[in-house]
């Protein structure tokens, strides 16, 4: 496996090793001593799994403390634009944000430490998101921040779906007026 580092410490990308032959392919998705090795250690209590229609955007969530969760993210099928913000208020990178493209193609990985929101748009039909938690989902606790916040000016792909959300996620509050604890 490869793990990269991106522009926000704490936030890596994983490209696993894969094997592929005309039977199919294989390949570790998770090990827990590799990925301590590199600075990955978190105790993972909960996998959770999405299926979304082309346009369908996610986010952005995450908790807060004491049930903050760091997440393990990939697509297992289909096509994904992936986000992760800093919304730790003091933190050098508050407000940052990170993208990637995750697909059942690519097989990426992304690590979303405590502290950052997490959110992504389907880009194909049928897309499967697969991810594990650190804690277990506590509504209470449970926070989100505008995916559209002018502030952050996510570059969001141009879809001619235009995008489907939940009324939970168009009503978040802009990074200005997170509450992040």
């Amino acid at each position: 496996m490869k793990f990269i580092k991106t522009s926000i410490p704490g936030v890596i990308v994983i490209e696993p090793k894969f094997y592929e032959d005309a039977r199919g392919f294989f390949f570790e998705s998770y090990q827990k001593e590799v990925f301590a090795k590199h600075g990955i250690a978190t105790e993972f209590v909960q996998d959770n799994h999405t299926l979304s229609a082309k346009g369908v955007l996610r986010g952005l969530h995450f908790q807060i403390p004491p049930r903050a969760q760091a997440k393990l993210v990939r697509v297992i099928k289909g096509e994904a634009f992936d986000v992760v913000v800093d919304v730790r208020r003091g933190s050098k990178t508050f407000g940052r944000f990170v993208t990637l493209g995750l697909s059942s193609e690519n097989k990426k990985m992304v690590y979303v430490p405590v502290g950052f929101a997490h959110g992504y748009c389907a880009l194909k039909d049928g897309t499967e998101f697969l991810y594990k938690t650190s804690d277990l989902y506590s509504p209470e606790h449970e926070r989100g921040l505008a995916w559209d916040d002018p502030a952050l000016g996510i570059p969001w792909p141009k879809l001619d779906t235009g995008y489907l959300l939940s009324d939970k996620d168009r009503q978040y509050p802009t990074l200005k007026n997170l509450e992040v604890h």
